[in-house]
């Protein structure tokens, strides 16, 4: 598999959405409780927007898009400019590959040239992959909301995690 990675743009909206409203529909990875429409790609497209964003592309299958990674603003609040929140989604098929640990190294690396200190990420107790992901990849749980958040009928916790960057 040769992936490659492409400015995050309007060119892989539809296949964005897709990719996340797979999430929505069969897991607790994406908070949303209902799919959501092509249209959505800009609103998406403006929280990244000043940070490190991407599309992945595997090369070996006709360019397809197989994942998109961008960061966003923990905090709009100029006290919080060195802090950015994680959001990274891969196609379905292309997990349980290595591929999230290279596209997390790739943010990481971005992030630092941008000053980007620390990392965050939000995550649904009900997806313990992402946890131990996170945790594999150098993040410690720095918070839990318990009990805020209903999809598919099932109460779950808000955990957050933590990243600091060696800059």
């Amino acid at each position: 598999m040769k992936i490659r990675y492409e400015q995050f743009s309007e060119n892989y909206g539809h296949d964005v959405i897709d990719i996340f409203n797979y999430y929505i529909e069969n897991s607790f990875a994406a908070f949303p409780e209902q799919a959501m429409p092509h249209i959505a790609f800009p609103v998406m497209q403006s929280l990244a927007k000043d940070y490190p964003a991407f599309i992945l592309l595997d090369d070996d299958a006709d360019s397809k898009c197989v994942g998109f990674a961008f960061l966003k603003s923990y905090n709009p609040m100029p006290a919080f400019r060195f802090t950015a929140a994680c959001t990274y989604f891969l196609h379905h098929e292309y997990t349980g590959k290595n591929l999230g640990s290279s596209v997390l190294a790739k943010l990481e690396s971005e992030a630092i040239t941008k000053g980007i200190r620390t990392l965050l990420a939000e995550i649904s107790s009900e997806n313990p992959g992402s946890v131990e992901f996170h945790r594999q990849n150098g993040f410690v749980e720095c918070g839990r909301l318990k009990g805020i958040g209903v999809k598919m009928n099932k109460t779950f916790d808000v955990i957050w995690m933590q990243k600091e960057l060696k800059v």
